[in-house]
Formats: structure tokens, C-alpha cells, sequence
């Protein structure tokens, strides 16, 4: 007989709106600000064009992101439920030790603090209506020099009670939105281009989420050349719009 499978768990409203919550420009985080190294691959001419921008990210999707943030997401996700610190102070020192410039570096730590300060303000309004703490959110901070990106952002999802897959989706989609309107800033491009190139994206995310959840531990990895080299000549470039 063939093979049934169980039904994938569902994600509540209250973790849907969590997941649309964490995926907002509108989260005070800073994300907005950082072109992670595609305004420098503008400014040397490898980026001309909305052809050459939607190239560059999906490349960037498949080949930086899906190895990198978002197994570390996974992994990190699975570490909260367990509250295993150890692990966690593990995938904090592995992210921050394979950014492979100072500006990558200080944005994952910057986003994090920020995120951390988000989770905190959640925590008084809990307290306040009389809820338990989440020492989580103590252990989150503990992590140093700062908590990543990515280590945060599983906490902040782990919370909403929503299942890894959609929680992968989620961070994939605010990524592609942030990078998608730095392209749009810094090429320049009109709103339809950037709508376009964001269909596209729309398009890897899945099959990125699903090489990522096949991920074991030690296939993860981070290695750019291209994107580190024009992340750190982006140190030094002498007229930006963004901070990375």
C-alpha cells in the first residue's frame, strides 16, 4: 500500500500574524538599511540593471543565504524549544566568526541587539498582564559580543509557535523584500522591476527552505568570495546609500 503521510502541522492565526509580524520592514530592526554588499557590486559595474540585480539575489538566496542564516535559523530554532545554551553560544560564535568582513559582522550583531530590545519590550508587556517571564530572552542576551541575527530571529519565531518550515519561509521573504528594495534604491529601479524581481524570488524561496531543512549540521557553511570582496571594498566606497 503506498505510503501515507501525516499531515503537515498547521500554523494558528495568532502564529500567522507572529510570522507577517517578523517578516515587516516595519520590524525596528534595521534591515532596511544594509544592501549586504549589493550596492558595492553596483557601484564596480557587476550589477547594471534589473537582470543583473535579480541574478545577484537569487544567487545570493541559493548560494549564501540557504547554506548560512537560514540553517542557522533551523538549527537554532530546534536549540530554543531545548533551551540548550551551550548549542545556542555554539551557532552564536559560528556566525559571527565566518562573516567575512567588518560590515557583515556589525550588521548581524546590530539586528540582533535590535531584535533583542524588541523581545524585551514584549517581555514587560508580559509581565505586566501578570504572564511568566521567558528566561529565553535572558539566555538571548547573554550571548556575546551580541546576539546574531539569525540566533534572535529563531527565538523571536520559536515563540510564535510556528512550525520551522513556514518560520524559514518567513525569513526568507523579509530578506528578499529588504534586498529587493535596496535594488531598487541603489541601481536605481522602478516599483514594477522590483515587484518583478520579487515574483522571482517568491519563486526560489521553496526549493532554497527545502535544501536547507535537508541540511546536515556540517554541510552548513559560508563561503562568498565575490560578496566578501565587494563587502569590504564597500568599507571604503566613497559615495553609499546603505550601511553594508
Amino acid at each position: 500500500m503506498p505510503r501515507v503521510l501525516p499531515p503537515a502541522p498547521s500554523t494558528s492565526p495568532q502564529a500567522l500574524l507572529q510570522l507577517l509580524w517578523l517578516a515587516s520592514p516595519a520590524l525596528p530592526v534595521g534591515g532596511f538599511s544594509y544592501s549586504e554588499g549589493l550596492e558595492a557590486a553596483i557601484d564596480t559595474g557587476r550589477v547594471q540593471g534589473e537582470a543583473d540585480a535579480l541574478a545577484w539575489l537569487v544567487d545570493q538566496l541559493h548560494l549564501s543565504l540557504a547554506r548560512a542564516d537560514l540553517a542557522v535559523v533551523a538549527q537554532a530554532h530546534a536549540a530554543w524549544a531545548r533551551h540548550d545554551t551551550a548549542r545556542l553560544h555554539e551557532l552564536n560564535d559560528w556566525v559571527r566568526l565566518t562573516r567575512e568582513s567588518q560590515e557583515l559582522r556589525q550588521q548581524t550583531e546590530q539586528m540582533g541587539r535590535s531584535l533583542l530590545e524588541w523581545l524585551r519590550t514584549l517581555e514587560r508587556q508580559r509581565l505586566e498582564q501578570g504572564e511568566s517571564a521567558d528566561e529565553r530572552v535572558a539566555t538571548l542576551a547573554t550571548l556575546k559580543p551580541a546576539p546574531s541575527w539569525p540566533v534572535a530571529w529563531a527565538l523571536a519565531v520559536q515563540r510564535s509557535g510556528a512550525p520551522l518550515r513556514e518560520a524559514l519561509l518567513t525569513h526568507a521573504f523579509g530578506w528578499a523584500e529588504n534586498m529587493v528594495q535596496a535594488a531598487i534604491k541603489a541601481v536605481p529601479l522602478g516599483q514594477s522591476a522590483g515587484q518583478r524581481m520579487l515574483a522571482r524570488l517568491v519563486q526560489e524561496i521553496p526549493p532554497a527552505v527545502e535544501h536547507t531543512m535537508a541540511l546536515p549540521d556540517s554541510a552548513r557553511q559560508a563561503h562568498s568570495p565575490m560578496l566578501a570582496i565587494l563587502s569590504a571594498r564597500h568599507e571604503q566606497q566613497y559615495s553609499r546609500l546603505f550601511r553594508s
